[in-house]
């Protein structure tokens, strides 16, 4: 297997790339945006369950999500124009204090 953080970096890239699609998509109703919202999330998702058989499903779920959330504000903000509140950017910055701190806090109880 490839390395699990490679890989969880690959899964959170699709992820990000598939819900930057959606608004595209238009609701499913162009196909090229829909397709590539489909594609990646089932690239996202396969390559999520190799990742959870090497490391936690919990600290493999944090870091996904979290930096999957920074990223995407990113991309809305620069692509879309979708500039956040200060109130959404607090919320961000405890998701990613949330993920430094879980990944701080050690590697027990994985496997």
């Amino acid at each position: 297997m490839n390395s699990p953080w490679v890989l969880l970096l690959l899964a959170i890239g699709a992820e990000v790339i598939g819900t930057s699609c959606l608004k595209l998509s238009q609701g499913f109703s162009r196909p090229v945006p829909t397709v590539i919202v489909l594609a990646a999330y089932a690239i996202s998702m396969t390559l999520m369950s190799r990742v959870v058989q090497v490391l936690p499903m919990g600290l493999t779920y944090a870091l996904w999500s979290g930096i999957g959330i920074v990223a995407i504000v990113l991309i809305g903000l620069l692509l879309y124009r979708q500039v956040p509140t200060h109130g959404q950017l607090v919320g961000m910055a405890l998701i990613t204090a949330g993920v430094i701190t879980v990944n701080l806090s050690g590697t027990a109880g994985h496997a």
